[in-house]
């Protein structure tokens, strides 16, 4: 089936900022028990899950075959993530949590914004090959010279 995945933003940067925003309210939003905020970290890593994937559908889109502005702009976007995540991992007045989760999330944004250009220059630079067309063969039919099973 050929991919008619058309570039898009807006996908790419909303998940990285719900999956960031997730994890800081599972570790940093009041009194939580234990199973909301184990439920929360579930939530979280559920929507990294959702970003990766969104990422390798962006990244290795085929509808588009050059480096178009979008993949410069989610490139970027992820880019201020990663620097917006080490910014609080720095700041002295956050929470000891705060400052690990904002550095595990530096970690994730860069990996995923380098994933993404790594991913997506090499569906660029890679020759097209069309699909191959289905044979109008079905896969069940009787192979010549065999003997009906009955």
């Amino acid at each position: 089936m050929e991919d008619r995945r058309k570039a898009r933003v807006g996908t790419v940067s909303g998940l990285a900022l719900l999956t960031g925003a997730t994890a800081l309210v599972s570790i940093a939003g009041g009194h939580h028990s234990l199973f909301a905020t184990l439920l929360l970290g579930l939530l979280a890593a559920m929507m990294a899950h959702a970003l990766v994937v969104e990422v390798q559908r962006q990244a290795r889109r085929r509808s588009q075959v050059n480096w178009y502005w979008t993949d410069t702009v989610n490139a970027v976007l992820l880019a201020i993530w990663a620097l917006t995540a080490v910014a609080a991992s720095c700041a002295p007045f956050m929470s000891l949590p705060i400052r690990i989760l904002g550095s595990l999330l530096a970690v994730g944004y860069t990996a995923t914004c380098v994933y993404f250009v790594v991913e997506r220059r090499r569906a660029v630079t890679a020759p097209f090959l069309p699909v191959p067309a289905p044979s109008a063969e079905p896969e069940d039919a009787p192979v010549a010279d065999s003997t009906p099973t009955v």
